[in-house]
């Protein structure tokens, strides 16, 4: 065999040997047989492999059958919520400007749940790579009407036909961001056949060509077969684009300002943390690196931490002021809130991370240390506590004893002394004092620092001191 096509026909190094992340056989993909994802997939890692760029890639796929790319792809990957991959993308590229990242979608992910964030990444253009995947259809979900179905196409939800009088009429995406001032490359380009496979792949790579030249925001929509969600073979998907998509959508260049766009320049980063608090005026707030951390014993140190309780209760002010402090002794840090829709009176919980090392993930699922400021916080989350970790209940609230055998228990009567106070809002600051008092985790300093920030309010702060106190108080009585 000659030498060239031995190098052609290996498997892209964008690509991982087999894929050991999914269940089942980890020598093939999840997709349905037919369909264009997998060539799609193809395109791009021979296009990261060519550009040699793999080291510097990070993919964001949001739902849709695309959700496990980060089974097949050997670069970073991110995963972000419906429809909000551009806005994800724009982020991480804003951060990580030397980075090469992708967005990939497909229809009822873009243009649905996600026209606001593809419209507003492309009218900014954001210098990231978008793949918009057209297949006219929810693959995923059960093969409903998406917003690219075309007139008269029948689906799950449109069962006598899209009717552009009840459903409107298809969404041009490609020409409807083509109007745009601000992107650089939008094309269109189709599965169907051989020649259109070869002006995807071309398109696809001049797309993430221009991401490496920093020349802007690039977009390429690609008509995709879904065998599956339209419910014929796979030979006849390819004859449905051909007869049906091709018309409607058609494939072609849209904008191609490429060889008129200045290469975007990107300031010096700051990595220096004195100089990054001079510039943002935070010059007082130098308390970072304590010098005795390693005085904190190592059962309470790093600490993963949720807490939970009602609307109202201060639990999402309680985790913002643990992380705050984390930030100011220079510990990465992450907060991740949760609450119902009723907030006030509803329930709401939240996740705090805090590590001298890099943290993987914001999503505490085996915690360290559990804050229940009430009942029901406790009997859902005690029980994710790790063996010999910290439960700390607002005994004001809870009158029911721990499930648990395995682990210190610290009860604080919170409410009981922040409405003693005057003011039941001060109740997790009670909470907060007993648990530095318990842990040793901050300096007085940091906290007096942190809160004054927040506050602003002398008034304020004197109280929220003395519930910080009283909290130490009750610690120390039950040391």
């Amino acid at each position: 065999m000659n030498a060239q096509y031995d190098v052609f026909l290996q498997k892209p190094n964008a690509f991982y040997n087999n894929y050991p992340r999914k269940d089942g056989n980890i020598e093939v993909t999840h997709y349905c047989p037919g369909c264009g994802h997998g060539i799609i997939h193809k395109y791009i890692a021979e296009a990261i492999d060519k550009l040699n760029i793999q080291d510097r890639t990070i993919l964001v796929s949001p739902v849709g059958c695309s959700v496990f790319a980060y089974y097949y792809f050997d670069v970073g990957n991110v995963q972000a919520a419906h429809g909000r991959a551009p806005a994800l993308a724009t982020g991480i590229k804003r951060a990580h400007p030397e980075s090469i990242v992708i967005s990939y979608q497909g229809d009822g992910d873009l243009a649905a749940i996600g026209t606001a964030e593809i419209i507003h990444a492309a009218n900014r253009g954001e210098n990231i790579t978008v793949f918009f995947v057209n297949n006219a259809i929810y693959g995923m979900t059960g093969g409903q009407m998406a917003p690219t179905t075309l007139k008269g196409q029948k689906t799950t939800t449109t069962p006598y036909g899209r009717n552009p009088n009840n459903e409107g009429y298809p969404i041009r995406v490609s020409e409807l961001l083509a109007t745009l001032k601000a992107p650089v490359y939008i094309e269109r380009v189709s599965l169907h056949d051989a020649k259109n496979r070869a002006k995807a792949r071309k398109a696809i790579h001049k797309a993430l060509l221009n991401q490496t030249q920093n020349k802007g925001f690039s977009f390429v929509e690609i008509l995709s077969q879904c065998p599956t969600g339209w419910k014929v073979d796979a030979p006849t998907s390819y004859k449905w684009i051909e007869d049906n998509m091709v018309p409607y959508f058609e494939p072609g260049v849209k904008v191609d300002r490429i060889d008129d766009a200045e290469p975007i320049t990107f300031p010096d980063r700051i990595w220096d943390p004195a100089t990054i608090i001079k510039n943002l005026g935070l010059s007082d707030l130098d308390i970072y690196a304590r010098a005795d951390r390693n005085a904190i014993k190592p059962k309470n140190r790093n600490p993963r931490i949720k807490i939970a309780g009602f609307g109202g209760q201060g639990v999402l002010t309680l985790g913002i002021l643990l992380a705050s402090c984390g930030m100011m002794e220079d510990y990465n840090v992450t907060w991740l809130p949760s609450y119902g829709p009723e907030m006030r009176g509803g329930t709401a919980h939240c996740h705090v991370t805090i590590d001298e090392n890099q943290i993987g993930s914001p999503l505490v699922t085996q915690s360290t240390v559990c804050i229940a400021m009430n009942k029901p916080s406790q009997v859902k989350f005690e029980k994710e506590l790790v063996s010999g970790g910290l439960l700390i209940r607002n005994s004001s609230m809870i009158d029911i004893p721990s499930a648990r055998t395995d682990i210190e228990i610290l009860d604080v009567p919170a409410s009981q002394i922040a409405t003693d106070l005057g003011s039941l809002k001060v109740g997790n600051m009670v909470i907060l004092g007993a648990y530095l008092e318990r842990t040793g985790l901050f300096s007085e300093d940091t906290i007096v620092i942190v809160l004054k920030e927040m506050l602003k309010k002398a008034s304020l702060l004197e109280l929220n001191m003395t519930a910080l106190n009283a909290g130490r108080d009750i610690a120390k009585s039950q040391a």
